[in-house]
């Protein structure tokens, strides 16, 4: 069975949202999950609760909403196959602007870096390293980054891992023209380049 790794963030429970959404929670059942890595924002003891309940191996970095939580770190760094995997919150980053993440990742000295604080799934390849963000799992709104009409979709990530490509899973719940709430997932890949080896080519 694949090593499946949950990026999760921004859930703001029970401030903005009130909880993740149950067709998301039929998805994480126990057992399924290797490893979680919370992009912060929790920001209640009941969803780290749940959270450790989806995956014991739960990584998690502070957001800025996650006041009573002084003893997280800012950044962390997993490595999983040749790949490395940092994560932040980017409350810490001046801006999202691809510049401004490649220097976090080179900063951090990884393949992958994944940031929260958006509300907004994204993900994107730049200057060979992969960049992910993977929303919020609650659809909480937001006081920036966004335009006003903007209605924010929940969502999450998982990601597997073999050698030096990563396979990223993106759900979200999105509604019909009727309102109806159903969950659409998209693939992304991205593979780390390979330095070639030293030898003569003639």
């Amino acid at each position: 069975m694949a090593f499946l790794i949950l990026v999760i963030g921004d859930l703001h429970i029970p401030d903005r949202a009130l909880d993740i959404p149950q067709k998301f929670k039929k998805l994480l059942s126990p057992g399924k999950i290797g490893q979680t890595l919370c992009l912060g924002n929790l920001t209640d003891k009941h969803t780290y609760e749940y959270l450790r309940s989806v995956a014991p191996d739960l990584k998690i970095v502070k957001g800025r909403f996650d006041v009573e939580a002084t003893s997280l770190p800012l950044s962390q760094v997993v490595t999983h196959g040749s790949l490395r995997i940092g994560f932040v919150e980017g409350f810490t980053l001046v801006s999202t602007e691809p510049d401004v993440l490649l220097a976090e990742a080179n900063k951090l000295d990884v393949d992958v870096l994944c940031w929260g604080g958006t509300h907004r799934f994204d993900a994107f390849e730049y200057m060979d390293k992969f960049f992910v963000n993977p929303g919020s799992a609650t659809g909480a709104y937001t006081t920036g980054w966004t335009k006003d009409d903007e209605e924010m979709v929940p969502s999450f990530c998982l990601m597997d891992v073999q050698g030096i490509s990563l396979t990223l899973y993106v759900y979200q719940l999105r509604k019909d023209a009727n309102g109806v709430e159903n969950v659409a997932v998209e693939k992304v890949t991205y593979t780390k380049p390979v330095e070639p080896t030293g030898g003569s080519t003639s």
